[in-house]
């Protein structure tokens, strides 16, 4: 068994290790700590972990975990990632990863040195319907690849979010525009030759919305959408465009509250839909097998560096600062 220890109380916490865990007899959060004890006791009641601690460095020097849950803030990732590396315990890391690619590439150094998991926690990508969508990508049936879009939308309507202050990591390409990069990066398995941005920044330095144009090997022309205007309405798509037909993944984001796989080759229609098993419980596997079994990553340490590098682009070609220079 993989006993976990998680740092703070993130809203995120419960859905992407807690639930997937009381499913898996193979994990276990055993610890927690949080800036305010009294949050930690009561998410440790609540969700059944036994061990409250008074820091986060009591929770990656514990000796009764083997791995440790980083969801805090972004700008915290770097520092708790190789505190916890360096600790000797396994590291999943929510995204976005670091606050800028050279952060991102020393923990990915630390976790080679350590010979520790890293894994960058991009859960969609462990999910049946984007397995799907890349054997459909690399079959052939769409022709030659021209185009690729990807969005994903969500309004975010308080102003005092951690997602509007550029010192916590703000920006919708941190948060929520750093899927569909993801996504485009991940169904070509290539990475960008030439990279240009759109932008409307809200507080200072705070993208609102980020939409990009990229380049990648043999022409494909891919744009990406992040937006977090607070009127703006919810969509999360990868969409396809070849010379034989289309492809459309509705919303390869969460899958377990709907999905499909939208295809039209020829002019001949189909649609494939996919399990509603969350894409949380297929990360936490991967992690597991990673630990316990050597098994390679879709979003280890290396993939994670090449994706910040590919937002630290967005951001320069934005005329916006990198986050975590200030």
């Amino acid at each position: 068994m993989i006993r976990f220890g998680t740092l703070g109380t993130a809203l995120i916490t419960p859905r992407a290790l807690v639930f997937p865990c009381v499913d898996e007899p193979r994990a276990f959060i055993h610890a927690i700590a949080a800036r305010d004890r009294s949050r930690a006791e009561g998410f440790a009641k609540h969700h059944h972990i036994p061990s409250v601690l008074d820091t986060y460095q009591d929770v990656v020097e514990f000796d009764k975990i083997d791995a440790v849950y980083v969801p805090l803030h972004i700008p915290a990732h770097h520092e708790w990632t190789i505190k916890a590396l360096q600790a000797g315990k396994h590291v999943l890391c929510e995204k976005s990863f670091a606050s800028n690619a050279m952060q991102a590439e020393e923990m990915a150094a630390v976790g080679k040195a350590t010979g520790k998991v890293l894994m960058d926690a991009f859960h969609y990508r462990y999910h049946p319907i984007f397995n799907r969508a890349r054997e459909i990508y690399t079959s052939g049936i769409l022709g030659e690849v021209l185009e690729i879009d990807a969005a994903f939308h969500i309004p975010v309507k308080d102003p005092n979010s951690i997602r509007m202050n550029y010192r916590t990591g703000g920006g919708v390409t941190m948060d929520i525009g750093c899927y569909p990069i993801s996504w485009v990066r991940h169904i070509t398995a290539e990475e960008p030759l030439t990279v240009s941005a759109q932008v409307e920044v809200g507080p200072p330095d705070v993208d609102l919305m980020l939409q990009t144009t990229m380049e990648f090997p043999g022409g494909i022309i891919a744009k990406t959408s992040g937006d977090m205007r607070p009127n703006v309405k919810f969509q999360a798509f990868l969409n396809v465009t070849g010379t034989h037909g289309s492809m459309r993944v509705v919303n390869p984001l969460v899958p377990q509250i709907g999905n499909s796989i939208e295809l039209t080759i020829d002019s001949q229609e189909t649609s494939e839909t996919f399990e509603r098993r969350p894409t949380y419980g297929y990360q936490l596997d991967a992690f597991l097998n990673a630990v316990e079994h050597g098994a390679p990553l879709l979003t280890d340490a290396v993939d994670a560096v090449a994706q910040m590098r590919v937002i630290d682009r967005c951001y320069e070609a934005a005329g916006l600062p990198l986050r975590g220079l200030a």
